[in-house]
């Protein structure tokens, strides 16, 4: 299957290439300085998890900063470029019972997180028409294999990836990846992935409507595909409806890691995830609607088998992703812009529930559930010198019945604070 795909592949690409629809990216390059762009964000995190039944608590709060740096693409028929990411971070306090995947800790003891740690890698790139290839260390956002960002710092991806905007409106990807680093840990390669194949394309129609479809296969772990389509309803005084419909469908295969998911044991398991959702804005308000459904003999799972944590392109995730076997989820979510109502520019509000029932857990029941209760708060500020910088507070009421919670997660409080200042340095 996976020489099919490279084949398909081989075919859009030329065809891309030789149907160019648009002026060339690299026909208007400046210049390796030029064009380079550098800058720091500045990032205080705490998480809070307050978990219940006797559970222990987890309590992370640290200090970071996270440099990104991108040259230009040389002039010519083909350019060549280079860029760079990392960071380095401290811990605020003790944090002897931190989790949550903010701080590495030596040998995996709560008890004993580092005091401060460094992380990051370079890359090289090169530019031909409107096509890119970059090598190196990446910060991934793709929906099969998407880095972890909410975090204190990103979790990074070493490997090549290929992007081709050769024809208008519609983007084609393809990468091979062989280095996964979660946000918490020290090594690059500490999650020992062997080979992370991933492809895809998006296409925007007109102005209302899109879709795209991906693909990955990570050896020896699943075999993943994704598929989305948007539609943007105009309505009078300025008014829309969107509707979205998104799903996945995996294959796991017998030696994944399957930490939080429950399904037949020493055997492929597959997963159906799909959700259709609705959202009519109008001025400062928006409310979606969503409904989410898993098939299949076993519950979606990421971020375990090197595929990403937070390749879950869903709506109904927040603190719980709602993706238990053959779980079905409801949501009802409200969104206030208070700029728009000429208060406070900047400031956002946003709450949800969800609720998921039909949960087949390990201990024979199937009809199990869960719910959670979400808001967020974030202001960032418009202009002047701290322009860009953003204050976030983010709390989830999270609750679930024995069986699940015995499958899943406990109850749950959790708070999440995050104060993001970002640098231009040029």
């Amino acid at each position: 299957m996976l020489n099919a795909q490279k084949l398909t592949l081989a075919v859009l690409i030329s065809a891309a290439i030789i149907s160019s629809a648009q002026a060339s990216e690299q026909s208007e390059a400046k210049g390796f300085v030029e064009d380079a762009n550098g800058s720091i964000l500045f990032r205080t995190g705490y998480i809070q998890r307050d978990k219940k039944n006797g559970v222990e608590d987890d309590s992370s709060f640290a200090q970071s900063a996270i440099v990104t740096l991108d040259s230009g693409f040389t002039k010519g028929i083909v350019g060549f470029g280079v860029g760079a990411v990392g960071d380095f971070s401290f811990k605020i306090g003790a944090n002897n019972n931190n989790g949550n995947q903010m701080i590495p800790r030596y040998n995996g003891v709560r008890e004993n997180p580092y005091d401060q740690w460094t992380r990051g890698g370079g890359s090289v790139k090169a530019r031909f028409s409107n096509t890119t290839v970059r090598y190196g260390t990446q910060v991934l956002d793709l929906p099969v294999l998407a880095s972890n960002t909410a975090r204190m710092v990103p979790e990074y991806f070493t490997g090549t990836l290929l992007t081709s905007h050769e024809i208008k409106d519609l983007e084609i990807i393809a990468g091979k990846f062989t280095k996964n680093q979660y946000s918490d840990q020290i090594a690059t390669d500490q999650n020992g992935l062997d080979r992370a194949v991933v492809w895809g394309a998006k296409y925007k129609f007109d102005d209302q409507l899109n879709g795209s479809y991906y693909g990955v296969d990570v050896k020896d772990k699943l075999d993943r595909h994704y598929v989305n389509v948007n539609y943007k309803q105009l309505l009078a005084n300025d008014s829309s409806l969107t509707y979205d419909f998104s799903g996945y469908h995996t294959k796991f295969d017998k030696n994944a890691s399957l930490s939080y998911a429950t399904g037949p044991a020493g055997e492929d398991k597959t997963n159906n995830i799909w959700a259709v959702s609705g959202t009519y804005a109008t001025g400062p308000h928006s409310v979606m609607l969503a409904y989410q459904q898993n098939s299949g003999n076993i519950g979606y799972n990421y971020g375990s088998n090197q595929d990403g944590g937070q390749s879950v392109y869903l709506p109904n995730s927040y603190l719980s992703d709602f993706i238990g076997n053959d779980e079905k989820s409801a949501q009802i979510q409200y969104s206030l812009d208070f700029g728009k109502l000429g208060v406070l520019p900047g400031l956002n509000w946003t709450t949800a529930y969800v609720y998921g029932w039909d949960i087949k857990t390990s201990n024979g029941a199937d009809d199990s559930n869960e719910s959670e209760f979400f808001n967020q708060v974030k202001y960032t500020v418009q202009s002047g010198f701290a322009k860009g910088s953003s204050l976030r507070l983010r709390n989830s009421i999270y609750r679930a019945d024995d069986a699940y919670t015995a499958d899943y997660m406990p109850d749950t409080n959790e708070w999440r604070i995050f104060l993001d200042i970002p640098v231009k340095l040029f």
